[in-house]
């Protein structure tokens, strides 16, 4: 069964930076496009960023240029670089990895990510 595991969030300052991880395993299959939502309280959920299999990435637009999304296929891991923090970016971050082979779309547990001084 394949799992996705998060790691990285936190407590950071306005200003300040996180870096997100989202590992997947218990598969042997490659993975297509993989990003990372988030939702705040009171808020629908919404695409950060992703980044397909090709190395190509698309952000959000609050997210340009202070987001960076990469990708190890070696490892399955997703890894989101968060700099210059603002207190709306506080959210739960889910990370999400497609099958390449089926429609499958796989998710993270989330990881609470508060911007606050």
């Amino acid at each position: 069964q394949v799992q996705l595991v998060e790691s990285g969030g936190g407590l950071v300052q306005p200003g300040g930076s996180l870096r997100l991880s989202c590992a997947a395993s218990g598969s042997r299959l490659p993975f297509g496009t993989m990003g990372w939502y988030r939702q705040a309280p009171g808020k629908e959920r919404e695409l950060v960023a992703s980044i397909n299999s090709g190395g190509y990435s698309n952000y959000e637009d609050s997210a340009k240029g202070r987001f960076t999304i990469s990708r190890d296929n070696a490892k399955k891991t997703v890894y989101l670089q968060m700099n210059s923090l603002k207190p709306e970016d506080t959210a739960v971050y889910y990370c999400y990895m497609r099958s390449l082979t089926t429609t499958t779309t796989y998710w993270g547990q989330g990881t609470q990510v508060t911007v606050s001084s």
